[in-house]
């Protein structure tokens, strides 16, 4: 599959949405910071090159990938990577939750995941409801964003960031594409959810976590917070038994 889209990005639609698309990619990834970064798909591309990050590989079925793997299984250690980015993955895959769940298992806490796909709601879409889809990129699966943000909460993700481009139809040619190049400034102010395709952010939320510390330090957190509560609690203790006894000496007087 990867391969197909690939081929297709060559194509004068395919670098029409490839020129926007890396555009997104470049701003999304250029404020994320770690150690690990990892593009599963689309190897022959680097959707990560304005990546700070050091270390970033990819993971592909094609020859060119760093390594070559099925994006559902990826050889990866769990809460080791920084950052995933996921380049039109999931609409050409017959496992697209697999492979949320593969993303969401390999990254560590707070680590951020970027993902571009093609919007049904849009000329796109239309061009892929009502005419063949043997071709590429027709014969994908176009996720809705609001679908793609369910199941991105489902595993406990947040978005924090996205964009809708590519306004013009999908038109063969780069001439006619051109000539309705006026749509991108109109759609973004009119229809910004019409987009052809869309980049999206995302951050991986850990329920509960706590950072952990070391023995010495949990001990000394430990006296600094506690103290005071077990002190008040001996203080009030007291001083009900100090009132206990003030009633018991007034009844007897009594």
């Amino acid at each position: 599959m990867s391969s197909h889209i690939a081929a297709w990005l060559d194509t004068d639609p395919g670098r029409y949405v490839l020129g926007w698309e890396q555009a997104q990619f470049d701003t999304a990834v250029d404020d994320i910071f770690g150690f690990t970064a990892l593009q599963v798909g689309l190897a022959g591309i680097d959707f990560l090159r304005e990546s700070r990050i050091p270390y970033r590989g990819s993971v592909a079925r094609e020859p060119g990938a760093s390594v070559i793997a099925d994006p559902w299984a990826l050889p990866v250690a769990s809460h080791s990577v920084d950052l995933v980015a996921l380049p039109h993955v999931l609409e050409f895959s017959e496992h697209p939750h697999r492979i949320l769940r593969e993303a969401e298992r390999v990254l560590m806490p707070d680590g951020s995941i970027v993902i571009s796909g093609f919007n049904p709601l849009s000329f796109w879409g239309a061009r892929r409801a009502f005419g063949r889809r043997e071709q590429f990129p027709w014969a994908g699966r176009f996720i809705a964003l609001l679908r793609l943000r369910d199941w991105l909460s489902l595993l406990g993700f947040e978005l924090t960031g996205g964009r809708f481009g590519c306004y013009s139809p999908p038109f063969a040619q780069a001439k006619w594409i051109e000539r309705f190049s006026f749509l991108e400034k109109a759609g973004d102010r009119w229809w910004p959810i019409c987009g052809g395709v869309y980049v999206v952010r995302a951050i991986k939320r850990t329920a509960g976590m706590r950072l952990l510390t070391p023995p010495w330090r949990e001990r000394r957190s430990g006296s600094q917070v506690m103290a005071p509560a077990v002190q008040q609690v001996a203080d009030s203790r007291h001083a009900a038994t100090h009132k206990q006894n003030k009633n018991i000496n007034s009844n007897e007087q009594v």
